[in-house]
């Protein structure tokens, strides 16, 4: 051991002052590899190579020696540190390179997990929520290193009881939740993942895992629904695209108002103008809020009408204003793609 602290230095990082007895596993091949250049005399140009060689032999064992710091609790002032729920053990080191900014980091996000009130199991509950439409995707439970996981890899990670391990959403079906915030509860016991999902996140092909009305289970209709839970913004675009994809097929009697401005875009684009000239009016001429909420409104479902017939969603409306506030005005200028 004394031999290998010598050839390779970073071991004489790991100051880890601890009665623990640490064991430390080393790859047959890279033990043989380092006698081997303990042995050679560099010169000329295989002494480059094995030179090269050394460095990269050095490389992959201090790499194998590192664990990903936030998944475990924060760092104690001998660098070292250990966590361990359901019989599980972990050890972390602080490596040299970390700057003290990403200490502080470490240390904090240690706290943080200590203020989960988890439950007797360890495990709390996680709700996937998406970031720019507000969908409830789906609900899991977390133990404290499903959560300090997330917050590494910014990937919705939770808990599976029945296989004992944690799980990544998407590791098989490759729809991950890309991570943008999370937040506790004010008892701190529940959590909310805000996030991008990749695509559909029910195992059913369904957008969000909440498609089941209590109102069409209790008062069953004769056409069987699968509805998403959804708010009145998205109600309202997913009637919008119900009366796109009727007005495509051949109706008897009159059209729905909808379905007109969706057949005729000069009218559509006329209604567009109309309502966004009458709610600029409501501020030139101070008229009450109501009033303003009102043409608001016209402006908004009018605008939803003309985005249904381009076939854009709100959705990605929604995610450029959120990258766009992410940045100050000057950058986000200088970003738009110039025509």
């Amino acid at each position: 051991m004394a031999a290998l602290s010598r050839a390779f230095p970073h071991l004489r990082r790991l100051n880890c002052h601890s009665s623990s007895r640490i064991r430390i596993s080393i790859d047959a091949s890279s033990v043989a590899s380092f006698l081997l250049l303990r042995r050679c005399r560099f010169r000329g140009e295989g002494g480059c190579w094995l030179v090269l060689f050394y460095r990269f032999v050095n490389m992959v064992v201090w790499s194998s020696l590192r664990l990903q710091p936030a998944r475990l609790p924060a760092l104690g002032a001998s660098g070292c540190c250990y966590s361990g729920r359901r019989k599980r053990r972990h050890v972390a080191f602080a490596s040299a390179n970390l700057s003290g900014k990403d200490l502080s980091r470490e240390s904090k996000v240690g706290t943080l997990l200590d203020s989960v009130k988890w439950d007797d199991k360890g495990l709390a509950v996680a709700i996937a929520q998406n970031v720019d439409t507000g969908a409830i995707l789906m609900q899991g439970f977390v133990d404290r290193d499903a959560l300090a996981e997330t917050i590494s890899s910014r990937k919705a990670t939770f808990y599976s009881r029945s296989r004992s391990r944690l799980w990544t959403k998407g590791e098989t079906s490759r729809n991950f939740i890309n991570i943008s915030d999370v937040f506790l509860d004010c008892d701190r016991d529940s959590i909310i993942y805000l996030g991008k999902p990749d695509g559909p996140t029910c195992h059913t092909g369904s957008e969000t895992c909440y498609f089941s009305s209590i109102e069409d289970i209790l008062e069953p209709s004769q056409v069987m629904r699968n509805e998403l839970a959804l708010s009145t913004l998205y109600s309202l675009e997913s009637t919008i695209s119900r009366r796109k994809a009727e007005s495509a097929e051949s109706q008897d009697g009159k059209p729905s108002w909808t379905k007109r401005l969706l057949l005729d875009n000069k009218l559509l684009c006329s209604k567009v103008r109309e309502e966004a000239d009458e709610l600029c009016r409501t501020l030139e001429e101070n008229e009450d809020k109501e009033r303003t909420a009102s043409e608001m409104a016209d402006v908004l479902y009018h605008s939803m009408v003309l985005l249904a017939a381009r076939g854009v969603k709100m959705e990605e409306v929604l995610e450029i204003l959120r990258h766009r506030f992410s940045q100050s005005g000057i950058e986000e200028k200088k970003s738009r793609t110039k025509g």
